[in-house]
């Protein structure tokens, strides 16, 4: 079987600080285990607090010179990024499956919604012009948007290279200087675009990369010079990083996990349903936060779930759904299911103990599609966010019962409704509290601009992380009034 091509051999990583690739001072170093097999891929270093110091004193010093850039300049260097992330878009994709456990095509698909926020970052020096106006005779009042500095991106091991991508070449581009602190689970990426920056011709500070774990992460928020860190991963810890961030009077917005909901009516359609029921919880194998988790079944749906269940069987671990990414978790969503048995769920579909064809592959932490039928929503299978390629069907007699299950979340990420009644869809529209809504859409994200973001437990901080609403956490605004003489025909402005 040859769905992804696994490194040939064994990489030891380094940080990227002041245009240089190092391996920082007194770090130990971690082993990188791909999913796919169990083995070791690649080695990272843990960097401690004065090897973060060391990457924020670069950016520091190189932010001056960076926001004295035009805009135009800097679009053209992030211009070049754009072309190097395409030309080498299927090594990278290979190398993000080989260490998150994704398919080819999923790694892929994450690099291409990468770069369609680098597209979003290169329209800004058409778009993003700053606005001017004559408010009184004599009088003018402008904008213009400045970069805040030094910031810093925490990103998770689901997504190597989308996520990282939401974030720095819009922050880039705007004007700051960016350190990416990648998931220790996965660096390969992030080095992979490291080194891509670097020969688009970034200037030396202004993108690093730091790895390490916990103390990297603290470090990150605690330095002084940081003006602003975006974070993606569980909600445990984006509400930590918010709070110690924002106690420090820096900028955070942090996204954290889900327990997305699909509410599925007796006249949806049935094909379309089970088939975008399936790619969403299977999706990823499960491990990302727009996953559908929950199926609110709404009155008599049998004969949509018996096609959700008909196609999640046939769905062939390897090369049609990726890996868990570690033994750990593994363990946790086998022990969840079990859990879910005992409290009087009925496995619908068992996915545990499916492994690919091979011996290659007998090494990795696998797990089919699961779904789980008569679950309460006072269970745990139905509130605690999985994160692996488990469904849990709850079944519900009325729409509203439907949507007092959604909104008794504490997560607000993402719910979608599937029917073919125009009133119905738009009554889920309305009262689901959610930061994002598909009709008939099993995975609700949004394209650019439309920036993504969830709320309540999703989401600690304001604004998203990309589109419009991100420029407003990048940056400041800077007010200009301006009067050269004085005016006797004018307002009391004047």
């Amino acid at each position: 079987m040859s769905f992804v091509q696994l490194p040939e051999s064994v990489t030891t990583c380094r940080n990227l600080v002041g245009g240089e690739w190092l391996v920082p001072r007194d770090a130990s170093l971690l082993d990188i285990h791909s999913p796919y097999t169990g083995g070791v891929i690649g080695r990272v270093p843990l960097t401690p607090a004065e090897g973060v110091a060391q990457a924020v004193e670069a950016a520091r010093a190189a932010a001056p010179g960076w926001r004295a850039t035009s805009l135009r300049e800097r679009t053209t260097l992030m211009s070049r990024f754009r072309h190097l992330l395409e030309s080498n878009l299927d090594r990278l994709s290979h190398l993000a499956a080989s260490e998150a456990g994704k398919t080819v095509a999923e790694a892929r698909a994450g690099l291409l919604k990468g770069i369609e926020v680098c597209d979003f970052a290169l329209s800004l020096q058409n778009l993003d012009t700053g606005g001017g106006m004559e408010v009184s005779r004599g009088v003018s009042c402008e904008f213009r948007r400045e970069p805040l500095g030094v910031v810093a991106g925490i990103t998770p091991f689901n997504f190597p290279g989308m996520v990282p991508l939401w974030m720095f070449p819009i922050a880039v581009t705007v004007g700051n200087a960016f350190i990416l602190k990648p998931s220790e689970k996965v660096p390969l990426t992030a080095c992979a675009m490291g080194e891509l920056m670097v020969e688009a011709g970034i200037p030396r500070g202004v993108f690093s990369v730091v790895h390490g774990g916990r103390e990297t992460v603290e470090a990150l928020v605690a330095h002084p010079d940081v003006r602003a860190v975006g974070f993606v991963g569980s909600s445990a810890v984006a509400r930590r990083v918010y709070a110690e961030g924002s106690a420090q009077g820096k900028r955070v917005l942090a996204l954290g996990g889900a327990k997305n909901h699909l509410i599925v009516v007796p006249d949806a359609d049935e094909a379309l349903t089970a088939q975008s029921v399936v790619d969403s919880f299977t999706g990823c194998a499960g491990q990302r936060c727009m996953a559908a988790s929950v199926l609110l079944a709404v009155g008599d749906v049998q004969h949509i779930i018996e096609q959700v269940r008909e196609r999640a069987s046939r769905m062939e671990v390897g090369p049609g759904m990726g890996a868990i990414i570690d033994r750990a978790s593994l363990t946790r969503l086998e022990t969840a299911i079990a859990a879910a048995e005992r409290a009087g769920a009925r496995v619908l579909l068992d996915g545990r103990g499916k492994k690919p064809a091979g011996e290659k592959w007998a090494g990795g932490y696998w797990l089919g599609p699961t779904i789980l039928d008569g679950v309460r929503p006072d269970m745990e299978a139905a509130q605690r966010e999985l994160f692996g390629p488990v469904m849990s069907i709850v079944r519900v007699p009325t729409l509203s019962a439907a949507l007092e299950v959604e909104n008794a979340s504490p997560y607000g990420n993402a719910a979608s409704i599937f029917t073919t009644n125009g009133a119905v869809a738009q009554a889920v529209v309305e009262g689901a509290r959610v930061g994002m809504v598909g009709v008939n859409v099993g995975v609700p994200v949004p394209r650019e601009p439309f920036s993504f973001g969830g709320t309540g437990e999703s989401k600690f901080g304001h604004g998203d992380i990309t589109g419009a609403s991100s420029l407003g956490f990048w940056t400041d605004l800077k007010k200009v009034t301006r009067k050269w003489t004085s005016r006797t025909d004018g307002s009391w402005m004047s």
